[in-house]
This record gives C-alpha cells, structure tokens and sequence, in this order.
C-alpha cells in the first residue's frame, strides 16, 4: 500500500455507521471498510491469524475473508465502521491491517462532520446532496491520506516493542518527575490510547501502576540504605502528598511506612 495507489483512486463512502458491541464484518466484493476506534480498544480476529488489539483504526480488505471485532467484556468501547469504495472498480487499492495515527483529534473531528452530515434529517436539493457527497469524499480522502503517512511515519521511526523499551527506561531513570501520560505518549509518538493499551500488553500493567511500583521499590531500597525521614523519602520518590504516598506504599507493601521501617529494626 502506498501514495501511488491512492492518486488515480476516487474514495465514495457508501456507508458510515458506530457500534458499541461485538459483531462479525463481512466485507463484499469490491468493498473496503475502515474501523476508526473513538473510545477505548477493541480487538480484531481473522481465521488462524492472532488477534489484533485495536485503539486507533483497522483497515479490512475483501481479499481476507470476514472480522470478528470483539469489545472487552470488562470494558467500554465505541467505533465507528467506514464502508467505501473506490473508482475506477479495477484500481489497485491494498490498505489491509491495524493504523496508526497522531492526528486523532483531527480523525474524530471530520468523523463527527461525516455522522452529521449522514445523519441530515430535512429534505435536500440535488445541489445540496451533490455538495455533501463531495464533501464527504474529500473528507474520506484526508482520512485515508492521515492513516496512510502517519502509520508509515510511525513504523519508519522505530517498532512498538522499542518505544515502549525506551518509556521503561525514560521512567526508570526519572520516576521521582511528575509523569503524565500524555507527556510520555509524546515522547514515544503515540496518542495516549494507543500508548496505553501498548504498555498494558507488553508489561502486563498500566503505566500508573508500573510507576507506582517503580517509586515503593525505590522507597523501600532507601528506607533499607538511608536515615531520611518517611517524609524525605515520600517526596525524593516523586510524591508530592505524604498521604497518597502512605496508602500506595501500604497497598503494594501491606504495610505503613513506618509499619515497614519497625520490621527492619
């Protein structure tokens, strides 16, 4: 898939619809349909393939058969399904698998212009319907235009494995700094979803909770190696509230601080 595809292409939307529940996608002949994530994550099966975790877009292709799109049962999602097409009907077109993007702001803003203009309830003109379908096209085009740059972007900079290789050590070397999320879905080139769900699968833990481990351990190595304060110690681990710091150190420990520091005398 690439820009030389896409220049002698005309993308028609035939079909815009949102979902918030699992479903089987069947994809006609002739049909393309792109999955674009709003909230949450989904994943993506195909026959005798791994699923695929979804927060950012999908692009399904008829030459691979129908997709089961599963929503966390524990969990909320919320897509939207773009069914198009493209002219002239014999044109190459093999956008296939998961995108990525850091444009989602502007992805979720023209989604929202498409569902509106889908949704015009009072009667058009000719004119009037003409204009929303070019208007719609081109829409379509900027969308496929965004997936298409920015996932190559993306892959060219490094693979997923590597960006969160490099969070872990950006957070093991500075977890006594105010993290944020968004702040470390910039530095790795991701959106915050996209991030998160990442960081979930290949530790097994959500960012906070990875952070807040990270901190008690270090706490607790300077409890064992120094004479400072539980205080001290609190704020030289990145908490900036002793109080939050007491109840993290006692949910991951089973114990208070000073609860820690009697049994080590």
């Amino acid at each position: 898939m690439n820009f030389q595809q896409l220049i002698p292409l005309v993308p028609l939307i035939e079909q815009i619809e949102t979902s918030a529940s699992s479903l089987t996608l069947e994809v006609p002949a002739s049909t393309y349909r792109l999955i674009i994530v709003r909230r949450g994550h989904i994943s993506i099966h195909r026959h005798d393939h791994e699923p695929t975790v979804c927060s950012q877009a999908y692009a399904c292709h008829p030459d691979h058969g129908s997709y089961a799109i599963q929503v966390p049962k524990t969990k909320t999602a919320e897509y939207v399904i773009i069914t198009y097409r493209m002219l002239p009907d014999d044109g190459i077109w093999s956008q296939h698998g998961p995108l990525t993007t850091l444009s989602e702001i502007k992805i979720h803003y023209m989604l929202d212009e498409l569902l509106r203009t889908t949704e015009e309830l009072h009667p058009l003109t000719d004119e009037e319907i003409a204009a929303h379908t070019f208007r719609k096209r081109m829409m379509l085009e900027r969308i496929l235009f965004i997936y298409l740059y920015e996932s190559h972007l993306t892959q060219d900079k490094k693979s997923s494995a590597e960006s969160i290789e490099e969070i872990l050590s950006y957070m093991n070397e500075h977890y006594m700094l105010e993290l944020s999320l968004p702040m470390l879905a910039r530095r790795a080139g991701m959106s915050v979803g996209y991030l998160t769900v990442l960081f979930k699968k290949q530790t097994g833990m959500t960012m906070m909770n990875y952070l807040y481990t990270l901190r008690i351990e270090k706490a607790k190595q300077m409890f064992l190696h120094t004479d400072l304060l539980a205080k001290e110690v609190a704020a030289r681990v990145g908490f900036v509230d002793y109080f939050h710091f007491s109840k993290v150190f006692k949910k991951k420990t089973g114990t208070t601080p000073s609860e820690f520091l009697a049994n080590q005398n």
